[in-house]
């Protein structure tokens, strides 16, 4: 076995604290130290896993060989780019940038400089989501929910950029082609922008995406659900489950309605549609999210294997983000008198 990465997370709010403890469970990783610009803060979440508090990178080059960058996005590009620079493997939480012009420098500059530049889209990661990929349906027609109430952790940034952005980077994946048409409608009720937003996605093969977000919400919701020619799949990130029709399962039933004209399908109005489809639980690992995404990052700096979630997929999800929210700029709620 190799010597473990020596490894650091810079940020020790909300998500950092979770990258070093992740960090410090993981046999393959070496956690060197947690850097925030609060030491007392980053004292709190290094000294229990044996780790230096730090407030700067700049004693750190050198002395690891990858970082997770889990600060306010708009220091995206401060933060990460003298690691970058040195050589550092990054992980920079998601969203990439907080606009995509930074976004595509932060890429130029990863490439410049040979480095390896992942995006933290942990929903990549979901079982659930694992579980959709390795069934490897064309979708057709894809709806997503991601609701929770409010938090005022991110009333800086607008429900696209802080939820929905999700859900457009594992939309993405799963349609792998690029979108043609954006209309979106949203609301700001409490912060400067948008709390309440769905998003209208057209993609150049036909595809089409609704997605919903709101963090207005009284509950937490989200659910994913795919359209396709092969299967229809009904999952729930947070109960980490779903369920998939299959239509080669269904060949019996889908032969008799085709079998039949519109009259003759009337006789069978009394008849319980749900006990004749063929519904199967998809099989779902029950593995945390964040320690796969990890995992996977120091693969693809040991291995030289490309990451699960690219810089250039972490770009595609924040140019998607901002034509939404051009849209809902555009979107005319009163009729012109």
């Amino acid at each position: 076995m190799s010597a473990p990465v020596p490894v650091a997370v810079i940020g020790a709010g909300h998500m950092g604290r979770h990258h070093a403890r992740v960090y410090h469970e993981l046999p393959e990783a070496r956690l060197v130290a947690v850097v925030d610009a609060d030491l007392e803060r980053a004292r709190r979440h290094a000294e229990p896993y044996g780790a230096e508090a730090l407030a700067s990178v700049e004693p750190l080059i050198g002395r690891i060989r990858a970082a997770s960058v889990a600060v306010p996005t708009v220091v995206h590009m401060s933060v990460a780019a003298p690691l970058l620079e040195a050589g550092i493997a990054v992980l920079v939480e998601k969203p990439l940038a907080p606009d995509s012009r930074t976004g595509r420098e932060l890429c130029a500059l990863a490439r410049r400089h040979g480095t390896l530049l992942a995006v933290g889209h942990t929903e990549r990661f979901n079982p659930v989501v694992q579980a959709l990929t390795r069934m490897e349906v064309r979708p057709r027609f894809i709806e997503t929910h991601r609701i929770s109430p409010f938090t005022f952790r991110s009333a800086d940034i607008g429900v696209v950029m802080d939820m929905m952005i999700h859900d457009i980077d594992v939309v993405l994946s799963l349609v792998r082609c690029a979108p043609a048409q954006v209309e979106a409608v949203g609301v700001r009720v409490l912060a400067r922008h948008e709390d309440v937003a769905n998003a209208w996605v057209t993609f150049a093969d036909g595809c089409v995406a609704s997605l919903t977000a709101s963090r207005l919400a009284l509950k937490t919701e989200r659910k994913i659900r795919v359209f396709s020619e092969e299967a229809y799949l009904s999952l729930d990130y947070q109960k980490k489950n779903g369920i998939a029709i299959k239509k080669d399962a269904n060949l019996d039933l889908l032969k008799l309605a085709r079998e039949r004209d519109a009259s003759d399908l009337a006789q069978l109005a009394g008849v319980d549609f749900g006990a004749m489809v063929k519904v199967e639980p998809l099989a779902v690992d029950d593995v945390e999210p964040l320690r796969a995404e990890l995992q996977s990052f120091l693969a693809a700096l040991t291995t030289g294997r490309p990451p699960a979630v690219s810089a250039e997929d972490g770009l595609a999800a924040v140019e998607l983000a901002e034509k939404i929210v051009e849209a809902l700029k555009r979107h005319q709620w009163e009729l012109p008198g």
